[in-house]
Parts: structure tokens; sequence; C-alpha cells
């Protein structure tokens, strides 16, 4: 930023109309190294174990479709075990190439985030992006608990 000698040498100031944005940049560069420092920390990064579900179920449709992935990671439309290669003509069979049917998709307790991840991506591939996931329903833990104030009946 250039400055200007005063060519007058009296004793009154002229106003300067410049903004000085000096203040202005040092605020925003301290603003964005306060956000690259606190971005990573967003994230998380836990382990978690996680629950069944407590929501109320909602009622199934008339012609469900599901597909289960067994514990030994074999799938099965329906009750019929089909092989992975073929597993795309197979759905397609069943539904009658409508890719706007809802899959329920089932899983063995005993079967790993990653290849329930597979055989998501497995629909996906296929073209079925409605994919509901099955659990069992479990009462939620304030339902077994006693009402406080409430007396058992002799």
């Amino acid at each position: 930023m250039g400055s200007r000698m005063r060519q007058a040498m009296d004793d009154d100031l002229e106003e300067s109309h410049e903004i000085n944005v000096t203040p202005f940049i040092d605020v925003i560069l301290v603003l964005l190294i306060i956000f690259m420092v606190a971005a990573p920390l967003a994230t998380v990064d836990v382990n978690v174990d996680l629950p069944g579900s407590t929501a109320t179920p909602v009622p199934r449709p008339e012609t469900s479709l599901f597909l289960t992935l067994r514990a030994d990671l074999t799938l099965a439309i329906g009750n019929d075990s089909v092989p992975r290669p073929a597993f795309a003509a197979t759905l397609d069979s069943r539904t009658k190439g409508d890719k706007q049917t809802r899959i329920f998709l089932r899983a063995d307790k005993a079967v790993a985030y990653g290849d329930l991840m597979e055989a998501m991506n497995l629909l996906r591939g296929a073209g079925y992006l409605k994919v509901a996931l099955v659990g069992l329903e479990t009462a939620p833990a304030d339902a077994a608990a006693p009402v406080p104030g409430a007396t058992a009946a002799p």
C-alpha cells in the first residue's frame, strides 16, 4: 500500500478515503487457521457396537422380496439359493425387470459389515436402489422397567 507525502506544511491533516484492509486480512487468516485445525477434530473415529432397533415396525407390502445373506456368505432370494454370478439375472426374473421394487435385505448376525456392504453393492450394480434392512424387533428399554409409583396387583 503506497503512501503519499504531504506537500503542504500546514497543520491541517487531510482525510484519507482509503480503507485499510490489513486488519481484515489478518482476521480472515486467523479464522482460516482455526478452521483448519478444528476440522480434523470434528470427525469421530470411534468403534461402535450398534444396538437393535426399537422403532415401530412398518407394515409389510403384499408382495415382498427378501434377499438373505447367510453366515456362510451365500445369498438367497426368497427361499432359493442364488450363486453370485447369476444374482442380477435371477433378481430381474423375480421382479419382472421392475427396478423400483423394494428389496428387503436381511443378514445373519455373524455377517461382517463389509460383507453386508458387498451384498448392497450387488443390489446397486443390478440397478435396485430401494433397499430396506430387516432386523429383529426388540422391546424398548423403558417398557420393561416398572412405572414409578405403580403397585403390583395381589
